[in-house]
């Protein structure tokens, strides 16, 4: 064991974890992620009332009105492009969708409610553009109360294209204040449990909520609030393109896999979901706020870290 890897196991207490050297079994649980409808949020912004602030790329510039304009108008063409095709995706406001899925759906199954978009395959935008207009999309989203509270919205941090993806569950009071996932003491856990097994959300991963605004109190998400997040969720999977997912925390566990199982059923195995045709793993973990405050159970979060480095494909040479 090098001296930086011992470091970080000694962060997470869990140094006799790795010693034993005992990688959990693997058993797959396949878990689609198609949703239950092409619906894309609708961002109903007043131009009266709120105006987003400037748009920035990538690497925090700020970004040319005309440049995104551009891209706007090419998804617009998108849509048009799609419809001539055929392949029309069906727009509907956020609420009526919600509505007509929670009354779909039987009672016990209405804790979880995902509903996934559809990229039409005719899009002319290229990947740096749809993720402009993601993040333009997210910062100026109006689809539910929790604009009303929030001080800006956390769309992500770290690398686009990367190889691990972490999500979360919600922005925290910190998260709230600075626009970053994962800050503060949960956020310095999470880079320590990321550096563990050799990975950092400056290199290869990158880091989302399922929802992208912090709720009044840090109270668990609605249902409702999750299913209108939750598109925006997998825009950005799909943009990412992860090899792995690692789920933190119970709401993110059940909102990504349609599961209304406890977080202790879900982590120790190996998920799977589907991403644009594309079988990519996913595993289960416990929030790093909950490790805090439940240390005694960083030795499972080793496992499934362990069980995570053990699923990944190994880099190109």
């Amino acid at each position: 064991m090098n001296a930086v890897r011992k470091a970080w196991l000694r962060e997470l207490g869990i140094e006799r974890v790795w010693a034993a050297g005992s990688a959990p079994g693997v058993a797959v649980a396949h878990a689609n992620a198609a949703g239950v409808s092409a619906a894309e949020p609708v961002t109903a912004v007043d131009p009266a009332t709120a105006e987003p602030p400037a748009p920035r790329d990538d690497d925090g510039a700020q970004v040319e009105p005309a440049a995104l304009e551009v891209a706007s108008i090419r998804q617009e063409g998108r849509e048009l492009n799609a419809e001539a095709a055929g392949a029309v995706t069906v727009l509907q406001p956020q609420a009526e969708l919600v509505a007509k899925h929670r009354a779909d759906l039987p009672e016990v199954a209405q804790e979880v409610i995902r509903v996934v978009p559809a990229l039409a395959p005719t899009s002319d935008l290229s990947p740096k553009e749809a993720w402009m207009l993601l993040q333009q999309e997210v910062r100026g989203c109006v689809a539910c109360g929790l604009c009303k509270t929030r001080t800006q919205t956390v769309f992500g941090g770290g690398v686009r294209r990367a190889r691990w993806m972490v999500i979360g569950e919600a922005p925290g009071e910190q998260e709230d204040k600075q626009g970053k996932p994962f800050v503060g003491k949960s956020g310095k856990l999470l880079d320590s449990m990321l550096a563990s097994v050799g990975h950092s959300r400056d290199r290869d991963v990158f880091i989302a909520n399922v929802i992208k605004c912090r709720p009044p109190g840090n109270r668990d998400p609605l249902p409702e609030e999750v299913a209108t997040c939750s598109p925006y969720l997998m825009r950005q999977i799909a943009s990412v393109q992860p090899e792995l997912i690692l789920v933190l925390g119970r709401f993110a566990a059940q909102a990504l896999l349609g599961s209304t199982a406890a977080i202790s059923a879900l982590r120790g195995r190996a998920h799977e979901i589907d991403v644009e045709g594309k079988p990519v793993p996913v595993v289960v973990s416990y929030h790093p706020a909950y490790l805090l405050r439940s240390p005694q159970e960083k030795s499972r979060a080793w496992q499934d870290l362990q069980l995570a480095a053990s699923l990944e494909k190994a880099p190109a040479q």
